[in-house]
């Protein structure tokens, strides 16, 4: 991964490197001689990630383990994301190489797990230093964004040994009930309430449109790219892949897709370069998406606002966690503003549907 933001590992977030890297040296084959030299990845705000180089040996590996203090339920499921990754590399070939899975506590203190890096470029929100990306080059890489998950949908659970991954039906039902209890549970007194978001989305809910895998996070930053290019050579982040509604995850794709004509807040919460000229805007990636896939975008309003009420419930709970001091991560100071903003973004859109 070629990824800007990393630095040397926050002292919250420190782990035993010396214990972890005994540990590895039984797991795989060849690891030998000093420990790795580690940094931490710093643009994620979910699971902790660090990158674990060892220059005697030419090899770089990723590790990652939950962050401290409260966790949503089942959150942060090491085994879990270890798991998914093993079955759906054989038929999704951009999923990492995992290698090794560590459930003993007395390792780092947590579980863990260790996967190969993947080669290639990370774009943030904004592009490295001395690249240019015009508008046919940006055109072509939303058009990969949205045909990699496209294509992603199109996999056969059970090819992928993974038919016990969900519940199955009753998604939508489902997530509109989890999200709004978990929104209630993580509440602060300067965010607001989204009663009236929760009661439309239980009110308006439509039928699953399919049950797929779905990835749950699908944002350009977590897709590594050839630098040349820009094909996609690798999808990251694992942690909430599950077996759900396809539209569902494009709702919540497009919750983070800030495009140029947004307005000042969206802007300043954008986490990728989505708003460059020639990049699809999200009527478009819909279009594209629907037209790939055969599915309809009939019921679009509704996947649009839970998107947008579920990031807010993610923000949300990470903000949580900084409200009441169990991470001092200055990233997430302000996270109750987003939120707040979510909340106006989904009345509006709403409001447009005829709604109250």
């Amino acid at each position: 991964m070629n990824d800007t933001k990393q630095s040397a590992v926050r002292a919250e977030d420190a782990f035993d490197v010396e214990s972890t890297h005994a540990w590895l040296t039984q797991q795989i084959e060849g690891l030998s001689g000093p420990s790795p030299d580690v940094v931490q990845f710093t643009g994620g705000a979910s699971n902790l990630t660090y990158l674990l180089s060892y220059p005697h040996l030419g090899t770089e590996l990723i590790l990652r383990r939950p962050p401290v203090g409260k966790k949503a339920g089942s959150a942060h499921d090491m085994a879990r994301e270890y798991r998914v990754q093993q079955d759906l590399k054989p038929v999704f070939p951009l999923v990492p190489t995992v290698r090794a899975l560590c459930q003993d506590p007395s390792i780092i203190g947590s579980d863990f797990y260790v996967m190969d890096k993947v080669p290639g470029l990370i774009l943030r929100g904004t592009l490295p230093r001395g690249m240019n990306l015009g508008p046919d080059r940006a055109r072509s890489l939303s058009e990969a964004f949205v045909d990699t998950l496209a294509d992603l949908h199109r996999v056969e659970p059970a090819a992928a040994g993974l038919t016990d991954l969900g519940k199955g039906e009753g998604y939508v039902r489902r997530q509109v009930e989890g999200w709004t209890r978990r929104y209630a549970q993580a509440r602060t007194w300067n965010t607001p309430s989204f009663r009236r978001v929760t009661a439309w989305l239980a009110d308006h809910q439509p039928d699953d449109a399919a049950i797929c895998v779905v990835h749950n996070d699908w944002r350009l930053d977590n897709l590594v790219l050839d630098e040349q290019s820009l094909q996609v050579t690798g999808v990251l982040d694992w942690e909430l892949a599950t077996l759900g509604d396809p539209l569902m995850d494009l709702g919540s794709s497009m919750a983070y897709w800030v495009q140029a004509d947004d307005g000042r807040i969206a802007q300043t919460m954008r986490r990728q370069p989505s708003h460059l000229p020639g990049m699809l805007t999200r009527t478009e990636i819909v279009e594209r998406y629907c037209d790939r896939t055969g599915l309809s975008a009939e019921n679009w309003p509704f996947y649009e606002v839970f998107g947008l009420f579920r990031l807010a419930v993610i923000a949300q709970q990470i903000y949580y966690r900084y409200h009441h001091k169990q991470t001092r991560n200055p990233a997430f100071r302000n996270l109750w503003m987003a939120v707040n903003h979510l909340d106006r973004r989904c009345r509006s859109t709403i409001r447009r549907t005829g709604g109250s």
